[in-house]
């Protein structure tokens, strides 16, 4: 696994030679639904070949909307501006007939719910032969032997049996298989997954994060979760959204031992810890991300931080904590106690953010 890896910030792609450029690479990508329904409020990241970026937040913030514009598979009377680069090819503003030739080749991505997003009338090796005629792939029989071959590297056990069945017949675990292997026929640069083990027990779960990062080292892996714990399994780096926007941003361990925005807190707070002495409740987030239309101005999280200031009414820029740490986007980052007003009188700000 690479370790050299771009730092995923807010960095100009324009100020970067071609042949520097990483990957994958966004730039203030934007989707919105009309004025003031800002679905997506400018994602930026940055990604080389064999890295795992997990994009977490619960429900609400963004995640699929940013994985769909990627894709050019937003809803409709959803627009996607700004940029996001695939290995030098601009994805934002694509025609349907360019990105018809990019989804498989390009990006593929792996849908949260294998039942629904596999067709139930075709045997699952023909779902995969389809991908591989879409793009120009060899003779039928060579695309039946191909099909073979991507089962068995995802562990579908009996694989030439199994290209015949069709999607019920296969468990939960093996319809997921499945899933990575048509997302990884075209051997594609970028491969999403959204939310892949959702729908999966635990011991299943952990063997689909384990096949994810072994079958896409020469890949970006975009994991989309809401699940802290399959973050520190599965990623290089995290990027924390929060109503649309990033809130924080950077490598693993960096950001789970030592989370700066209240809001990574309080979703690392919440992931139950079998070493964590039993006091109770599980730690909860009160209230909810807020819908569109009545997000307003200032930082999206204020209404359920645990000290909110008068400044949090204004939206703090994502900034660097410490040279080549985390980016965080808070007035007031890295506190355990509250905060009572501006200058912080409850206790030393010794990391406050400034505005550039």
């Amino acid at each position: 696994m690479t370790t050299d890896l771009p730092n995923t910030g807010l960095q100009n792609t324009d100020q970067r030679d071609a042949d520097t450029e990483p990957l994958l690479s966004v730039r203030d990508l934007r989707v919105s639904f009309g004025p003031g329904r800002d679905a997506v409020n400018g994602l930026t990241l940055r990604a080389g070949r064999g890295e795992v970026v997990a994009i977490v937040g619960e429900s609400g913030c963004g995640k699929t909307l940013s994985a769909l514009a990627l894709t050019g598979l937003l809803p409709s009377g959803a627009k996607a501006t700004g940029s996001a680069r695939i290995g030098g090819t601009e994805l934002i503003g694509a025609s349907e007939r360019q990105l018809r030739r990019l989804r498989g080749s390009k990006v593929s991505m792996i849908f949260q719910d294998a039942s629904t997003a596999l067709n139930p009338l075709m045997s699952v090796g023909a779902q995969i032969e389809e991908v591989l005629a879409i793009h120009g792939g060899p003779s039928r029989k060579r695309r039946r032997e191909r099909a073979i071959e991507l089962l068995t590297s995802v562990g579908v056990p009996d694989p030439a049996v199994r290209a015949r069945s069709l999607p019920y017949q296969l468990s939960g675990g093996l319809r997921q298989r499945v899933m990575v292997a048509m997302a990884l026929a075209g051997a594609p640069d970028l491969v999403i997954a959204d939310e892949p083990t959702t729908a999966l027990d635990v011991t299943v779960q952990a063997q689909v994060l384990a096949l994810l990062r072994e079958v896409t080292r020469s890949s970006v892996v975009l994991f989309i979760t809401h699940d802290m714990g399959v973050v520190a399994e599965v990623a290089d780096r995290v990027v924390v959204m929060y109503a649309g926007a990033v809130v924080e941003s950077g490598a693993v361990e960096d950001v789970l031992a030592r989370p700066h925005h209240p809001y990574t807190a309080a979703l690392l707070a919440s992931v139950p810890d079998p070493d964590r002495p039993a006091t109770g409740e599980l730690p909860t987030i009160p209230g909810r991300v807020p819908p569109l239309g009545e997000r307003g101005t200032g930082c999206p999280f204020r209404d359920r931080c645990p000290r909110p200031t008068e400044r949090c009414a204004q939206m703090p820029p994502l900034v660097p904590i410490t040279e080549g740490g985390s980016d965080v986007a808070c007035w007031h980052p890295g506190h355990a106690g509250p905060v009572s007003d501006n200058t912080g009188t409850n206790g030393a700000i010794s990391d406050e953010v400034t505005t550039p």
